[in-house]
């Protein structure tokens, strides 16, 4: 079994391949793959493209920054502005769209080594295949308790929140923090969906629940202001409001 954690991006990423023939360096290549994401992508460092980019001093970019801005448009379009990676006076921060397109890429550079059963955790946004697997998430209020256990066996889960950055995520309708919602899961069959889908769906608040559940292949489970819980049917819940062992 192959099993690595690293901190890259922010945020602690763990690997796990069960499969005996995948190769030690397939784990080399992910970490490597997503530091370069890091470097090239982010919007806190002075040098990556994206910043460069945001400057003005890029004439063409590459396919994959081509890729992940036509994602942040899609997305923006079909929120109604909600979900918006360049709010007035801030700097383009894709970040949304660039953790879950990242990691989902490296999910499937793990894949081609040869892994057939495995996870994928980065920051608590997850992509497995060859299950089922249990992942689960955390109550939007207690850290040490879970308010749904789900199975999945191939696929990603990915969930926006407000108790690890605060009011971090903004309605880009009105530039205030997108205050609705406690907390939004979304399954979906990548976790650049997935990842993309509960940002966009969190900024939109209320109305976010249903917009992410009217899309092909998402699941959701959400804890909106009033502590109400909202889900989809066809959530692959196991078991909910346990504690975390």
């Amino acid at each position: 079994m192959l099993h690595r954690v690293e901190h890259v991006m922010g945020f602690p990423v763990s690997l796990r391949a069960d499969d005996e023939s995948v190769p030690e360096s397939a784990a080399d290549t992910v970490f490597a793959w997503l530091r370069e994401v890091d470097a090239r992508f982010s919007p806190f460092k002075e040098d990556s493209e994206v910043s460069r980019y945001d400057r003005g001093e890029l004439s063409e970019v590459s396919a994959d920054l081509a890729e992940i801005l036509d994602l942040c448009e899609h997305y923006r379009k079909a929120t109604g502005g909600a979900f918006d990676v360049r709010l007035p006076g801030r700097r383009l921060d894709p970040c949304a769209v660039v953790k879950g397109w990242s990691v989902q890429r490296a999910a499937e550079l793990l894949g081609a080594a040869g892994a057939t059963r495995l996870v994928l955790n980065a920051g608590g946004d997850v992509v497995v295949s060859g299950g089922p697997w249990r992942v689960g998430v955390r109550h939007p209020e207690h850290a040490d308790q879970l308010c749904t256990v789900l199975s999945l066996t191939d696929g990603a889960v990915a969930t926006s929140a407000r108790y690890e950055r605060g009011d971090h995520i903004l309605d880009g309708r009105t530039g205030r923090p997108a205050t609705g919602l406690l907390s939004l899961t979304v399954v979906a069959p990548t976790l650049t969906e997935a990842d993309s889908v509960a940002t966009a769906a969190f900024a939109m608040g209320a109305e976010g629940v249903d917009w992410a559940a009217s899309l092909e292949g998402c699941e959701v489970f959400a804890v909106d202001a009033e502590r109400r819980v909202l889900r989809t049917p066809g959530f692959p819940a196991v078991r909910e409001g346990v504690t975390a062992e």
